[in-house]
């Protein structure tokens, strides 16, 4: 797997995983395109996580707040990149920064940097969703692989994981429900209980 070659060690992994009845084609169409913001729990967790960034830069502005999307180029516009991928088949994000201060400090990264030796007080997060077919339909699988550069690193990230660890996961589960919907939502076939 591409997440194997980009962060084959790591500091803490997360996994889920769901059964799709689309094929892979429609799920990776489906992962590509689905806005995660429509899912009240994980519209909600999002904006708790933006809520230290917006109180360290200030809620001076009285505009009001327009509903943002959560499309994965939606990520990629505030610190992701999307690393890799092989169509219908994987996709692999990254991130870099410092994710248990306030604003997270992310550091651009793409491909290349993302394989660079890690600067001292950062980490690295991997993000995969990866759709192996499995009979009338597939699966859909998303790990979550972070490596700390030094070991103060990794005790802050590991006291941080400790409180958001469960949200985090509460997230990916709501994502992997929302591209599951998106991509069985046209195929009358899919519509089977869960």
């Amino acid at each position: 797997m591409l997440i194997d070659d980009y962060l084959p060690s790591f500091d803490v992994v997360e996994r889920h995983r769901t059964k799709v009845l689309a094929p892979p084609s429609r799920v990776f169409t489906a992962l590509r395109t689905t806005d995660f913001s429509s899912s009240r729990v994980t519209g909600v967790l999002l904006a708790l996580r933006a809520l230290p960034a917006a109180l360290a830069r200030g809620l001076g502005s009285r505009a009001p707040v327009r509903r943002r999307s959560a499309r994965l180029d939606d990520f990629c516009d505030h610190g992701f990149a999307i690393l890799d991928e092989t169509p219908n088949e994987e996709l692999l994000i990254g991130v870099v920064g410092r994710f248990w201060t306030p604003t997270g400090e992310l550091v651009p990264t793409d491909a290349r940097r993302f394989r660079e030796p890690l600067a001292k007080g950062l980490a690295q997060g991997a993000w995969n969703f990866s759709i192996v077919p499995d009979g009338a339909g597939c699966v859909l699988r998303t790990e979550t692989r972070v490596r700390c550069a030094d070991a103060a690193t990794r005790r802050r990230f590991r006291l941080y994981w400790f409180f958001i660890g469960a949200f985090s996961g509460l997230i990916r589960i709501e994502m992997l429900r929302a591209i599951r919907r998106t991509a069985e939502r046209d195929d009358p076939s899919a519509a089977v209980e869960r």
